[in-house]
C-alpha cells in the first residue's frame, strides 16, 4: 500500500500562505459547513485551472447549499498568486506556496516546467480532496495533466447524494 493519502484516512494540517501571505492551513475550516473541498490547482500559467476556478466562484453557493466550504492552493509564489488574482472572480479562499514536500506527501503527480516562461518551479498537477465531517478524505481525484478534471456538475451532484444516502467512502479495499 501506498504511503500516501487515500480515501478515508484523516486530512493532514497543509500549512500554505493565505491571500496576505500569512501562514495558514488550507485544510481547517473557515466556515460552520461540515464538508470541505480542496483544490490543489497548476498555478497562474495553467488556462486550464483559471478556468476551472472561476467555474467553482459561479457555482460556490450549490456547494455552500451542499454543506461544502471551499479553498484552493497551488505552488504558486504569493507574487504569482497576486498577479493570477487579475484573472480570477474568485469568492473562496485561495492559497499559494504549497511545497514540493507537501505534493508528495499529498501523493500528487509533479511536473517541471516546459519553460521559464510556463513558471519557476516544479507544480502539482491538478487535484481534488472533498473532506467529510470527520475530517477524512470522502474523495479523492488526482490527474497527471491539465486536461483531465472532474466535472463540476457531476462532482456537486455526487457530493449531494452522498450526504444525503449517508453513501460509503468508495476505495478503500487494500490488496
Amino acid at each position: 500500500m501506498s504511503n500516501y493519502l487515500q480515501p478515508a484516512m484523516k486530512m493532514p494540517s497543509l500549512n500554505v500562505k493565505d491571500n496576505d501571505n500569512n501562514l495558514a492551513d488550507v485544510s481547517a475550516r473557515q466556515t460552520v459547513l461540515p464538508w470541505k473541498m480542496i483544490v490543489i490547482y497548476r498555478g497562474k500559467h495553467c488556462p486550464l485551472c483559471t478556468k476551472q476556478l472561476n467555474a467553482l466562484a459561479k457555482m460556490k453557493d450549490k456547494f455552500k447549499d451542499a454543506g461544502v466550504e471551499i479553498a484552493a492552493v497551488s505552488g504558486d509564489s504569493h507574487a504569482q498568486l497576486t498577479e493570477h488574482l487579475n484573472d480570477l472572480q474568485v469568492n473562496f479562499p485561495l492559497y499559494s506556496g504549497l511545497s514540493l514536500s507537501q505534493m508528495t506527501d499529498l501523493g500528487l503527480y509533479i511536473s517541471e516546467p516546459r519553460s521559464e516562461k510556463e513558471t519557476d518551479h516544479p507544480f502539482a498537477e491538478p487535484a481534488i480532496f472533498v473532506i467529510n465531517e470527520h475530517d477524512q478524505i470522502q474523495i479523492l481525484d488526482k490527474s497527471n495533466a491539465p486536461f483531465s478534471r472532474p466535472d463540476l456538475n457531476d462532482l456537486l451532484a455526487g457530493i449531494e447524494f452522498i450526504r444525503e444516502n449517508d453513501y460509503p467512502i468508495r476505495g478503500t479495499l487494500t490488496h
